[in-house]
């Protein structure tokens, strides 16, 4: 049990530490406590642990370089998120401060691209759990399942059933490495607490055939349940976070399938405090990235004409930001909807094909062009888009023919390639820049390299990453305790992310600003949002701080060593002083 002390003495305050109960070894084997050799030797001395760590006491920024140099020495992607995962597990803070001080080369360590392929893996290189696992047999005992997770003030909870993960389906159980990467983003991209955030996975089983092959493999060896149970179930997780930690608890949902994802974000979003990053995230930052390409083609949102490649909860929930940005700027939801055309798996979306349109496609379901479209390319050509978006996961579906078919139409075509994870992505930056002769407008879900075309002009890529918003959003929404989360949170979410990338970045290519600003990033996001909906009547948490900016940054996690050991100890003096951290 930790608790934060603010010591007074002569009316001015000493430094801060924290009070624990444990001493030797066990505070050693807690990453929440272990500091590994930068204890003081009084702290050693007081606590136990002379003699359990070398003689030398060390700074963090040793620690930190320690890290930096054993990374650096290692080529292998996965053995990378092996080392840093561990690091994690075993010193809590050295962790967010090297992922801080790097965030650039680590951010696709630990979130995509690789944790895809660590997800793929999970079972083989597993160390120890870092969540919740409910399973179809739990019903009945959530709630006291959630008894045994050790924290008491958890404000974000991140749940998976692991039905679709990135691009590459259904991983069950070993979906559980998305929750942990996007909660460490809750910590490195928006000073989220550690402590307040958890990652569940809900195991129902899976249909992969080759994981229920797997001797590894850490879920039940069943089909996924379909029937009634797998909604009761989930109904009763809903209810159990929130009877154990409160109704304005965040819950975010990620890479559930499609048709789950819906109808649950319809269910739970006027009952609960939640939304799902698949939908809403990825359309707030989506969205970011055409706002930000105006200044570029001196064109408004309002006369952008986008042809998705993909019709799921991705497209669908970018399509619908995509209207309402349009509405804003003056445009009925008819007219901007008549924008935005869709092309998946099974041809161009339009009303009364044969495979049919379901119930969240309707709304973008067209009449069938003149012309016929058989291919994406024939849907380029007929169609004439200013953009194109991929989030279909399907692989290199933005040919030659199809990017250079955008170039022959546009001065500036617009193309995003947003599919993760890398291999999946529908073009690289490099044939983006070079089949356009670096007159486009790129973004994609993963990262790339800087690229240079034969004429010497090099080109940043933009990465269209969630990261850039679903933090900031999340810290605005615990912070002014909102209870239900508006897509107009994610449409002024992504106004305040384009707001943030200056004409140079632009010139450099960018449609985002540099992931090594990301902390700063998300903060402004979070003043923004805090912004707004105190202002809309949102928000449930007073009194209204007067400076949000101030306000939120001074609730923000740092990542320096705590003090064990007061500066005085002047005992009667802060007897009322603790504060729960």
């Amino acid at each position: 049990m930790l608790s934060r002390l603010q010591i007074l003495v002569n009316g001015t305050a000493a430094r801060r530490f924290v009070h624990t109960k444990e001493k030797g070894k066990a505070l050693l084997l807690s990453p929440r406590t272990n500091k590994g050799m930068a204890f003081t030797l009084q702290e050693r001395q007081i606590l136990g642990l002379q003699g359990l760590l070398p003689s030398k006491i060390e700074t963090q920024d040793i620690q930190a370089s320690r890290f930096h140099k054993n990374l650096r020495k290692m080529e292998d992607p996965l053995e990378k998120y092996i080392y840093v995962m561990g690091i994690q597990e075993r010193n809590e803070k050295l962790f967010y401060r090297v992922l801080q001080d790097d965030i650039e080369r680590l951010m696709p360590i630990v979130y995509t691209p690789t944790v895809g392929l660590a997800c793929s893996q999970y079972g083989h290189i597993f160390r120890r759990p870092k969540g919740l696992y409910i399973s179809i047999f739990d019903k009945g005992h959530i709630r006291s399942i959630l008894e045994n997770w050790p924290e008491t003030d958890v404000k974000a909870v991140v749940v998976t059933d692991g039905e679709r993960i990135l691009g590459l389906g259904d991983l069950g159980v070993y979906g559980m490495g998305i929750p942990v990467g996007k909660l460490c983003l809750y910590t490195a991209c928006a000073g989220i607490r550690p402590r307040s955030c958890l990652p569940v996975v809900i195991d129902v089983g899976t249909d992969n055939p080759a994981l229920l092959k797997d001797p590894f493999y850490m879920g039940l060896y069943q089909k996924r349940d379909r029937t009634q149970l797998y909604d009761d179930l989930i109904d009763e997780f809903m209810d159990a976070v929130t009877d154990r930690y409160g109704r304005n608890t965040l819950i975010q949902f990620e890479d559930f399938g499609n048709h789950n994802a819906f109808r649950f974000l319809r269910k739970y979003r006027e009952k609960y405090c939640t939304f799902n990053d698949d939908i809403q995230g990825t359309a707030s930052v989506a969205l970011a990235g055409l706002l930000a390409t105006q200044n570029a083609i001196n064109k408004p949102i309002t006369e952008q004409r986008v042809l998705f490649l993909g019709a799921g909860e991705a497209a669908l929930g970018i399509a619908n930001l995509i209207v309402m940005s349009m509405m804003e700027n003056g445009i009925s939801a008819e007219a901007a909807r008549e924008k935005i055309w869709m092309f998946d798996k099974y041809g161009l979306l339009v009303q009364g094909r044969a495979e049919g349109v379901d119930g969240n496609q309707e709304a973008f379901g067209h009449s069938s062009p003149d012309q016929p479209v058989k291919s994406f390319l024939d849907a380029v050509n007929v169609l004439k888009p200013t953009a194109i978006i991929g989030v279909a996961g399907a692989g290199r579906l933005f040919t030659e023919d199809v990017v250079k078919a955008m170039s022959a139409i546009n001065e500036r075509p617009v193309i995003f390639s947003l599919s993760n994870p890398t291999t999946q992505a529908e073009c690289t930056a490099e044939e983006a820049y070079t089949w356009t002769e670096g007159r486009c407008l790129f973004a994609s879900g993963s990262p790339f390299d800087m690229v240079t075309l034969s004429d010497g002009r090099s080109f940043k890529p933009g990465q269209g990453n969630n990261a850039y918003v679903f933090p900031g959003v999340a810290l605005a929404v615990i912070l002014s305790g909102v209870r239900h989360i508006s897509d107009r949170v994610f449409l002024e979410a992504a106004k305040a992310l384009a707001e943030q990338l200056t004409a140079e970045e632009l010139d450099q290519g960018r449609l985002y600003p540099p992931l090594s600003n990301i902390r700063e990033v998300s903060i402004c996001i979070a003043v923004k949002v805090m912004e707004f909906v105190y202002r809309n009547g949102m928000a449930f948490q007073y009194p209204e701080p007067l400076d949000k900016n101030a306000y939120v940054r001074s609730k923000v996690w740092e990542t320096e060593y705590d003090s064990f050991l007061p500066d005085v100890y002047d005992w009667p003096a802060v007897s009322n002083a603790f504060e729960d951290i």
